[in-house]
C-alpha cells in the first residue's frame, strides 16, 4: 500500500460490523487503511506499517486496548502516534484512565461516525498537517499543501512531486533527522523498491530548488543518519 498521498490509519476493533463501518468511512475519506481484530496483531502491524494514527477499541480479546496503548506510549519509536480510544465505558474514571494511559482522545460508544472522522482529522492536522491540506511555514519557506505551491522569501519555487513531498515531510517536523529508509517509506511508499541513493539525488534537487533565489541551505546532512530541516 502506497504511503505517498494520505495518512495510514490502523483500526483495531474485534466486532466485525463496527470494523467494517469504520473501514468504509475511512476509505471514503481517502485514507489508507489497515485493521486488526486483537491487540497482539495490532502491535505487530504498528511495527510493520508505522501507521499515522490508531483507532483502538478498549475491549479486545486477550490483550486489552488499554494495554496496547500503554505499550505503544512507552516506546520512543511509537509514542508519537496519536491514539483515539473507543470504549463503551462512559464513566469519568474510565475516560481519565484512558487518557492517563496515553490515549490522545477518548470516544464513547455508541459514537457518531461524523464526529469520529472530525476527531481523526483534528489529530492528523496536528501530526501530519501537510496531508490534511494545511499551510506550513519554516523561517522564510512557505508550503501550501492544498495548492501545491512553495515560496521562499515571497518568491515561488519550482519543485517536482518527490521534492515537494520531501519538503513537506521535513517541514512537518523541523529538526527531526530522517533516515533514507524513512524518507523512502514516506515519499515513495512502502511497497515500492527504490535504491536509497535515489533519496540523495532528490535531496540534491530540493536543495537546488530552495536556493534558486539565494539564501542559505536549510537542509542538514547528518553523517550516518540522514537528513533534517534546520
Amino acid at each position: 500500500m502506497s504511503r505517498t498521498a494520505q495518512p495510514l490509519v490502523l483500526v483495531v476493533e474485534d466486532e466485525p460490523a463496527q470494523r467494517e463501518v469504520l473501514s468504509y468511512n475511512l476509505e471514503a475519506e481517502g485514507f489508507d487503511l489497515v485493521s486488526a481484530d486483537n491487540g497482539e496483531d495490532a502491535l505487530l502491524l504498528v511495527e510493520e506499517e508505522r501507521p499515522d494514527l490508531i483507532v483502538l477499541d478498549w475491549m479486545l480479546p486477550n490483550l486489552s486496548g488499554i494495554e496496547v496503548c500503554r505499550r505503544l506510549k512507552l516506546k520512543t519509536e511509537t509514542r508519537g502516534i496519536p491514539i483515539i480510544m473507543l470504549s463503551a465505558r462512559a464513566e469519568e474514571v474510565d475516560r481519565v484512565r484512558g487518557l492517563e494511559t496515553g490515549a490522545d482522545d477518548y470516544v464513547v460508544k455508541p459514537y457518531s461516525v461524523i464526529e469520529l472522522m472530525a476527531r481523526i482529522r483534528a489529530q492528523l492536522r496536528r501530526t501530519r498537517p501537510a496531508t490534511m491540506g494545511e499551510r506550513l511555514v519554516y523561517e522564510d519557506i512557505m508550503l501550501d499543501a492544498e495548492t501545491h505551491k512553495v515560496e521562499r522569501n515571497g518568491r515561488e519555487l519550482k519543485l517536482g512531486p518527490k521534492e515537494f513531498r520531501l519538503l513537506s515531510t521535513f517541514m512537518e517536523k523541523p529538526g527531526r533527522v530522517w533516515s533514507r529508509e524513512q524518507l523512502l517509506d514516506r515519499v515513495w511508499g512502502r511497497d515500492i523498491y527504490v535504491d536509497t541513493r535515489t533519496v540523495d539525488v532528490h535531496i540534491g534537487r530540493l536543495r537546488k530548488a530552495l536556493g534558486a533565489h539565494g539564501g542559505e541551505d536549510p537542509l542538514r546532512t547528518v553523517r550516518g543518519a540522514g537528513y533534517a530541516l534546520g
